[in-house]
């Protein structure tokens, strides 16, 4: 029995809840995308990493 290894390391960051725009507070995920995680492809979960999360953390910072 093999295990896929994945080397894209989820961005939890422990503090694990959905704020009103339904996205977690601490890593800036969707819960489709935290539920989705362990089986996603690396290159989507690179994707969501660099590009994604950043973009929705700038958005939360206030100005």
């Amino acid at each position: 029995m093999s295990t896929p290894y994945h080397t894209v390391l989820s961005p939890c960051t422990g503090i694990c809840t959905l704020a009103d725009d339904g996205l977690c507070i601490g890593c800036h995920r969707s819960g489709g995308e935290i539920a989705a995680w362990s089986v996603m492809h690396d290159d989507l979960r690179l994707h969501i990493m660099d590009v994604v999360l950043p973009e929705r953390a700038a958005r939360r910072e206030p100005m």
